[in-house]
């Protein structure tokens, strides 16, 4: 996933929760939707950004031996000026672009 075309906000920004929860029904659920696509998020992107950075791990590290990166602190600058996982989560939310299912209502509806 490209985060940088995310149409995300890089700050915080207030939202109206119980116009957001219009879809849903209920506040709780919403926000357990957004944090749970937030989770997701952070977990890629974390593994993204550890893979970058796995190119310039070197078997002999020594604590002598700190040597600064250019390329590396390049690529944690990137991924510090990226928006926030619950910022990214709330927009795909805002955007109708999460797939989400309740099972218990699944359940109930089919009794």
């Amino acid at each position: 996933m490209d985060y940088k075309k995310s149409n995300a906000p890089l700050n915080t920004v207030t939202r109206d929760m119980i116009k957001m929860s219009e879809e849903t029904g209920n506040v709780y659920e919403t926000v357990c939707i957004i944090a749970k696509r937030a989770n997701q998020i952070a977990v890629e992107m974390k593994h993204d950004l550890e893979k970058k950075l796995q190119e310039f791990a070197s078997m002999n590290d020594n604590l002598e031996e700190i040597s600064e990166n250019r390329e590396q602190i390049e690529i944690s600058r990137y991924y510090e000026k990226l928006p926030k996982p619950v910022l990214i989560a709330t927009q795909e939310f805002l955007e109708h672009k999460l797939v989400y299912r309740n099972l218990a209502k699944e359940k109930d509806s089919n009794l």
